[in-house]
């Protein structure tokens, strides 16, 4: 398998944890909607610096409901394709349209069968993500950069490259024997972050037309 397909095979595993930042904001916004939320992550508390822990970006049914949300994402793309082994997932002409379990038998989230499996999996990618962003979020308060504004972010890098960061890392460390955690797949990875600032912000500008986000970033 060419380079150029090792990545898109690494987007298309690991999308349930790529696209968890949007799931978590349908969470963080609608959800208040019918009386419910939100639920600010820090709870409002202030540290010394004088600025919030988090903000009131980062919520808690943004999170719960994005990581499992990332888990039915994963069951849909765990349904949609046939299962196989990782050395005809890495041969040459193979499908990228792997399946997120292969190589998973005996890794600690093959609970419950293969749509069990695969929810844990995507509700483990969709928190790796979260976790990623909400650590973002930390250090770009703690430098007095904060998400309010009509037309950019103040800290673009912190907004997009630590959700991408702890999603792979953490892919990698924990996913033990699955395909996700593959060595063919880290080079693909690293070009996947370098990109993952233009990815972003084309998503977030897609989603501010259509009336998802309430800024372009």
């Amino acid at each position: 398998m060419d380079f150029l397909s090792l990545c898109l095979l690494t987007l298309w595993l690991y999308l349930p944890g790529f696209l968890a930042n949007t799931f978590a904001m349908m969470w963080g916004k609608w959800l208040p909607k019918t009386g419910y939320g939100p639920w600010p992550i820090d709870g409002g508390r202030v540290l010394s610096d004088g600025n919030r822990m988090l903000g009131d970006g980062k919520t808690w049914n943004g999170l719960i409901g994005g990581s499992l949300t990332s888990g039915l994402l994963c069951m849909l793309i765990a349904s949609s394709v046939s299962t196989g082994t990782l050395d005809t997932v890495f041969d040459d002409g193979a499908t990228i349209f792997a399946h997120p379990l292969v190589g998973a038998e005996d890794a600690w989230f093959y609970i419950g069968g293969a749509n069990g499996a695969a929810f844990i999996l995507g509700s483990f990618l969709g928190f790796a993500c979260l976790l990623g962003d909400s650590t973002g979020s930390f250090f770009k308060r703690r430098r007095g950069l904060k998400r309010e504004g009509d037309i950019s972010s103040k800290a673009p890098l912190l907004d997009t490259l630590p959700f991408a960061i702890m999603v792979f890392l953490l892919g990698q460390l924990l996913l033990g024997p699955s395909v996700l955690a593959s060595e063919e797949l880290r080079l693909p990875m690293l070009a996947l972050v370098a990109i993952t600032p233009i990815l972003h912000r084309s998503f977030n500008l897609i989603g501010y037309k259509i009336g998802w986000k309430d800024v372009p970033y």
